[in-house]
């Protein structure tokens, strides 16, 4: 149907990145730090020398063949029940393939802008969970990351911990990080007990340039094992781990991906797999890997036309900012992110409401980005055609000159126009009246009134003891 589309790469170009990374992939290799892959990549046909593996075309091609295009990630209920549906209607919870799209918030921020204070700070476990049980609230985030390392809980332990916690405040799919495998099996046992083993993704990173660590693999293969989606995502940067061209740091990450899906394909064919976006835009003045350069940004549109040409579902980025605070900047960065993450298409748009080039998260701008992902879901909607959409009708009966304000077509279609909910569209006289609030205020007063409101979501107590429990046995007891 017709949309609009944010399309970097055609066909032709995304086939010849894809013989680039073929040729990159067998010439070059890769580097494989773990026993178990290696032997895999091996009995399939690679060539081993020492850690560096070459990968011929034919398993790619055969990966790329057995990865599924559609699954789906459930939701759960407080009482240890799925729900029936998930939000916006979609029966069965978020279903991931090339042409649907949903946003949420992202993970492992080491800072967080205290709520209350506006101090920047660490953040805490019950941070995880109070961003997770604000997400739960707004209507345009769709999955849930923890948006926080807590670090009043032990290291060794600081996945399961934030698990726990995004368990507790939403029954929105998650996406995770986890330590390793043993990490991934417990997620699964706390994720079941609370109603529904299926309910979430993990995300795992190679290290740029090509370079597969044994944590990272054991990640993908543990995944593939316990049939949890895999979402891999690369992050070389321009200049830095690949060269200072948008092109060859596409298909430095593609390289990574594709033999990450190698290995992932090897171990259980048919295991659910999410081909992650990264094109990194290193400022070479401030030496920061910055999130809002409009060459991350492209990179990140041409990286999802791959993905589209591969027929898998994507992982890419949303209404995120280089700032480090919530200010003018902050919404800058963050309006025209959510606009060109939306535009791009990807299937899982992730970062929601970060700053400070991912290093801290807000409670505030998580509600600001809920409202500016409204803005740019509204840019998705299908522009139809057809006699209904054209209305010559109406046209021909109100006539030149006339006026349809008082028409029936009016009052049966103006309600599909996007409302903002934070961004004021009043005459001068009525914001006056109302208070003369800036954006930033008004912000402010929705974050309180959500935080103070009663939860959209709470697990029985008898489930949030046993789950509290099966963390406590796992060493992640807050400190």
């Amino acid at each position: 149907m017709p949309a609009a589309r944010l399309i970097v790469w055609d066909d032709a170009a995304c086939w010849r990145v894809h013989e680039a990374t073929l040729a990159l992939l067998e010439e070059t290799g890769v580097e494989v730090r773990h026993e178990g892959a290696r032997e895999l990549l091996a009995d399939a046909g690679a060539r081993l020398d020492g850690p560096r593996a070459r990968i011929p075309a034919a398993l790619v091609d055969k990966a790329l063949q057995t990865a599924p295009r559609r699954f789906a990630l459930k939701v759960r209920g407080a009482d240890g029940g799925a729900h029936a549906h998930a939000r916006r209607g979609e029966p069965g919870g978020l279903e991931l393939a090339d042409g649907n799209s949903y946003f949420g918030t992202g993970s492992d921020c080491v800072y967080v802008t205290d709520p209350d204070t506006g101090e920047r700070r660490q953040t805490t476990k019950n941070d995880v969970e109070g961003m997770a049980a604000l997400a739960e609230k707004l209507p345009n985030i769709d999955f849930v990351m923890s948006m926080g390392l807590p670090s009043d809980v032990p290291a060794q332990a600081g996945d399961l911990a934030q698990f726990a916690a995004m368990l507790a405040g939403t029954g929105k799919p998650l996406l995770t990080t986890a330590h390793d495998a043993v990490s991934l099996r417990r997620m699964r046992d706390m994720a079941a007990l609370c109603g529904e083993a299926r309910s979430f993704a993990c995300y795992a990173m190679p290290n740029p340039p090509l370079v597969h660590s044994a944590e990272a693999l054991d990640k993908v293969q543990a995944c593939a094992e316990l049939d949890i989606p895999l979402v891999y995502a690369p992050a070389p940067a321009a200049g830095t781990t690949a060269p200072a061209s948008i092109a060859a740091t596409i298909a430095v990450g593609n390289a990574e991906t594709l033999s990450g899906l190698v290995v992932h394909q090897l171990t259980r064919s048919g295991a659910p797999f999410v081909y992650g976006v990264g094109c990194g835009a290193f400022d070479m003045r401030t030496a920061v890997d910055v999130y809002g350069a409009p060459e991350h940004f492209l990179g990140n549109a041409a990286a999802t036309d791959l993905a589209r040409f591969y027929g898998l579902p994507s992982f890419a980025y949303a209404a995120v900012a280089d700032a480090k605070s919530f200010d003018e900047q902050w919404a800058a960065e963050a309006g025209i992110t959510a606009v060109l993450g939306a535009l791009s298409r990807a299937t899982l748009l992730h970062d929601v409401g970060y700053l400070e080039s991912g290093m801290q998260s807000s409670y505030q701008t998580i509600v600001l980005g809920d409202e500016l992902v409204g803005y740019a879901r509204a840019l998705l909607v299908e522009v139809d055609v057809d006699d209904e959409a054209l209305a010559l009708n109406e046209i021909d009966t109100a006539g030149p000159g006339g006026n349809h304000l008082g028409r029936d077509y009016t009052r049966l279609h103006h309600r599909a126009f996007w409302q903002p909910s934070l961004l004021d569209r009043n005459a001068y006289e009525r914001w006056r009246t109302a208070g003369a609030t800036t954006l930033k205020e008004r912000v402010q007063i929705q974050t309180t009134a959500l935080r103070e409101a009663p939860r959209g979501f709470v697990l029985e107590d008898s489930i949030r003891r046993r789950l509290d429990a099966a963390l406590a046995a796992a060493g992640g007891g807050v400190r």
